[in-house]
């Protein structure tokens, strides 16, 4: 009879290569949010697979690239953090694409210094028709790193986290790579987040969906108050902006913008949470967030290392 496995497995790879999505697809439901802008996850989240052969504790990180401001540091630091207590680490590539500057920045300054196996999975390759293509990128993958930090008996997994394809292949993969170990969290947990810290990040997302440019990356949202009832869950919540004239685009005209990211959060939120949820929503300006420590701390960004 095997043995049950368990540990912590990294996912590593550059802003929106689809790590986030990977994770929701392997759990079979929405833990993190996902969007193609790039900078959607902030911070380590863990995603928690149970099965009969074992236990998998995904720690899903910000996409990885050279930081520009004390904000990108945190960025970087949350990714970084997450390597050394892994049992594996995923480098998740875009394999529709040949390696890039990105992920040879990652596999320099990051991988290098990995003592546990990698694992090389590539992502999205339903967006490639030619088979010889995804060979080829593979190739490219295989070229910016020392060949000894991939691991020698798994060959690089290629997947789809959009469809779901090779999913069991690549949790097998893991299963068999993570050491023999008890169980790390009861069977029925799925995440450590609180419906404080969701009810944050799907307010976020909407945010990210609903707006472009330099909105996005200018925002951060903070739940002033979370009040649990058994009939209704009241939530307040600010939005942050950096200026006054992205407070106006987040407004929109006559409260139509703020109105409809309210209104998208609040029915998500209501089918988690099985019941009415009322959510109010406020625009705030803070100068320059991402460059200040005081106000990076306050949105729970505070420097990791």
């Amino acid at each position: 009879m095997s043995k049950f496995k368990s540990g912590f497995v990294a996912i590593i790879g550059r802003p929106n290569v689809g790590k986030s999505t990977l994770l929701n697809q392997i759990l079979g439901q929405k833990i993190v949010i996902a969007t193609d802008k790039a900078q959607t996850t902030r911070k380590r989240i863990k995603g928690i697979l149970t099965t009969g052969e074992g236990q998998i504790v995904f720690i899903d990180t910000p996409g990885i690239h050279k930081p520009i401001n004390k904000f990108g540091k945190f960025l970087l630091d949350e990714a970084k953090i997450s390597v050394p207590d892994a049992d594996l680490v995923l480098f998740l590539v875009d394999g529709s694409e040949p390696a890039g500057k990105g992920d040879k920045w990652i596999a320099e300054n990051i991988l290098s210094q990995v003592k546990v196996p990698i694992l090389l999975v590539l992502n999205k390759i339903d967006k490639v028709k030619n088979p010889q293509k995804i060979e080829e990128n593979i190739l490219t993958y295989k070229n910016i790193f020392n060949c000894s930090l991939l691991t020698a008996h798994c060959s690089p997994i290629k997947i789809s986290a959009k469809t779901g394809k090779n999913k069991d292949i690549l949790i097998q993969s893991i299963l068999k790579l993570l050491p023999e170990g008890e169980m790390l969290y009861p069977e029925d947990v799925v995440t450590e987040e609180t419906m404080r810290d969701v009810a944050q990040e799907i307010i976020r997302e909407k945010i990210l969906i609903n707006t472009k440019e330099e909105i996005p990356h200018s925002v951060a949202v903070l739940i002033e108050k979370y009040e649990d009832k058994d009939k209704i869950d009241r939530i307040y919540a600010s939005i942050y902006c950096e200026t006054k004239s992205q407070k106006g685009i987040l407004i929109g005209k006559g409260g139509s913008l703020l109105k409809k990211i309210g209104t998208e959060a609040r029915l998500e939120l209501e089918e988690i949470v099985e019941k009415k949820v009322y959510l109010e929503l406020n625009v705030k300006v803070e100068k320059d967030w991402r460059k200040n420590s005081k106000a990076l701390k306050n949105f729970g960004y505070g420097l990791s290392l």
